[in-house]
């Protein structure tokens, strides 16, 4: 009989953290993982947000429809139609300042220019609001990210989440380990870090 309270290696390690360079099967095209809406609630009763809220890489709607819910005022866009918002908007390439918070799970491998950008477009004061992973906060590379751009809070969630693979939570076969990272444009403070759930 073994004394230990786990089997397995290396590979299942890094899967259950969520490392993509290791995952069981291919990435989505176009890095399309849903958002269970539950995410935007959590958000809702963390912060007080702006009545303009700009989903920019809304999919399906999964958190632009809470908000909407909620009473905001959503402009929801995406790269790819996927039947919500307005599709065909590469939100990297767009330059006009929005007067609200930004707020979106955005596709993982672009999370960092995706920040810049969004806060490059909000005036002071305002807020980035990105959902990723735990393990974002590490990496020399984003060390530096978080010295130019420190975020105001990090919201670490106690319960995982699923994400839909190409919007299909049937299909969602791992649980992640998610924070909202929020910054605060024109904040250069300490990261204040929060447990919550």
């Amino acid at each position: 009989m073994s004394n230990k309270d786990w089997t397995g290696g290396f590979r299942s390690v890094v899967g259950c953290l969520g490392a993509s360079s290791l995952s069981a099967g291919e990435r989505e095209e176009n890095d399309f993982y849903a958002t269970d809406p539950i995410a935007a609630e959590w958000l809702i009763n963390l912060e007080n947000l702006d009545k303009n809220i700009w989903e920019c890489a809304c999919g399906q709607g999964h958190l632009a429809k809470v908000f909407e819910e909620h009473g905001y005022n959503v402009k929801a866009t995406d790269l790819i139609d996927r039947g919500y918002g307005q599709g065909g908007v590469n939100f990297l390439t767009c330059n006009e300042k929005f007067d609200g918070d930004i707020i979106t799970n955005p596709p993982y491998k672009y999370a960092e220019s995706f920040i810049q950008h969004a806060l490059s477009l909000v005036p002071n004061g305002n807020r980035v609001c990105m959902l990723l992973k735990v393990q974002f906060l590490e990496g020399k590379g984003r060390k530096d990210l978080f010295a130019l751009y420190p975020p105001r809070y990090v919201y670490v969630s106690s319960s995982r989440i699923k994400h839909g693979v190409n919007g299909d939570f049937s299909r969602a076969n791992s649980m992640l380990a998610i924070a909202w990272y929020v910054w605060e444009k024109g904040y250069h403070g300490d990261t204040i870090i929060r447990w919550f759930n």
